[in-house]
């Protein structure tokens, strides 16, 4: 074993030196080696390499970094149809590696496969794991938590359907006591899938069973019912979560109502909404702004979308790099370069830069409008402090009017 880790770390090094990445010759931290490795997946399609290069930079769920790493490389085999590669490394990891014969790694398998649109795999790994624990290995805290990654791995495959047969059939034939985060994800599920009205029946259950629901329970809820248009179940659920149950709407489930409302091309009745919410005493994040700024984007009203901008900044709410980059995307589609040179100069300042696409369409329209000054002044500007896709710009600049 230790002479395959010390071939597989030269392999890795191997793969640095052919993609022109610079390392040391000490060991690399596990943390560079993940970073190191989603650099490599972003290009690499042979699916070999793909499973090498994970392999070779030790991956563990336990880091979120690495759990990134291990979506992506299950992500890029799947699109290209190597299923038996996905089924072959996750079941390799689990039988090679002692430090993930786990639980929590039995879980992010299950998972990945359901990102993986493979849910029959999914089930057999769950199906071994408990028959594991039925022979006398106890796992840490009972199958409940593989169960919520199964049914959670239903609704990545978008398999909704399945997540009712496995709740019923699995909690009875496995006695299984379902959590609250059980209930969540079916909820969740139903919700998802156009059924919304059938979440009342799980929310009898939980009252019968004692577990009370939580924000989610009822953010995912209306969610659904918002999906379907039926706005009169969204004001039954918000009546029965505070006056039943004793929870208070805040700003998690206001910007659960302002998206859906954004979705549904609503955004006028978002931004009231948003009213409502600042008279309530809760506080707008930034992701809130962004529903709304992108609501009115994608309904034409760039004015509205740059006077929520305004009321954002004014309010002491920070933009984050989102609401920064669909503001600038859409104010340079609509052709209203000026806005967007001006809030992009502002969010170039706090080193938040859109990516090259929605700045290739800004820079050509400013030198199109006449403004080749400002649009080699920004190329200069990005250029200058950051060095990522120098090349291109220097093919964009080359192209601009003289």
């Amino acid at each position: 074993m230790a002479l395959l880790a010390r071939l597989r770390l030269q392999s890795f090094h191997l793969l640095l030196r052919r993609h022109h990445l610079n390392f040391s010759t000490s060991p690399l931290s596990s943390t560079s080696k993940t970073r190191v490795a989603l650099s490599l997946l972003k290009t690499e399609t042979n699916p070999e390499k793909i499973l090498e290069i994970c392999r070779s930079a030790s991956l563990t769920p336990e880091a979120n970094i690495d759990r990134i790493a291990f979506s992506v490389a299950i992500d890029k085999l799947a699109k290209s149809n190597n299923f038996s590669y996905i089924d072959e490394f996750l079941t390799e990891l689990r039988t090679s590696r002692p430090d993930l014969r786990t639980e929590q790694f039995a879980a992010h398998s299950i998972v990945l496969f359901g990102k993986a649109g493979m849910i029959d795999h999914a089930i057999r790994l769950f199906k071994e794991y408990h028959e594991k624990n039925q022979n006398g290995v106890v796992l840490s805290s009972g199958p409940v938590k593989l169960l919520n990654s199964l049914l959670f791995s239903c609704i990545l495959a978008k398999k909704y359907d399945e997540v009712k047969r496995v709740f019923v059939n699995f909690t009875k034939s496995y006695t299984i006591e379902p959590s609250l985060d059980t209930y969540n994800t079916v909820i969740q599920a139903f919700s998802e899938g156009g059924s919304s009205s059938s979440c009342y029946s799980v929310l009898n259950e939980m009252d019968k069973k004692g577990v009370k629901p939580n924000a989610t329970t009822f953010g995912n809820l209306i969610a659904g019912f918002y999906k379907e248009e039926k706005f009169e179940d969204v004001g039954k659920v918000l009546k029965m979560m505070e006056e039943d149950y004793g929870i208070n709407a805040g700003i998690d489930i206001y910007n659960i109502r302002i998206r859906s409302l954004c979705k549904l091309k609503r955004s006028k009745e978002a931004e009231a909404l948003l009213g409502g919410c600042i008279a309530r005493g809760v506080k707008p994040k930034a992701v809130t702004y962004r529903y709304l700024i992108f609501g009115f984007c994608k309904e034409g009203n760039l004015e509205g979308a740059k006077s929520l901008f305004k009321s954002m900044v004014n309010r002491g709410c920070i933009p984050d790099y989102y609401c920064y980059s669909t503001l600038i995307y859409f104010l340079s589609k609509g052709r209203d370069f000026e806005s967007a040179y001006r809030i992009c100069k502002e969010s170039m300042e706090k080193k938040l830069v859109p990516n090259f696409p929605t700045m290739k369409m800004l820079v050509e329209g400013l030198a199109s409008s006449g403004n080749v000054e400002k649009a080699k002044e920004l190329i200069g500007e990005i250029k200058e402090k950051f060095s990522k896709n120098v090349d291109l710009w220097n093919e964009v600049e080359a192209g601009l009017p003289q």
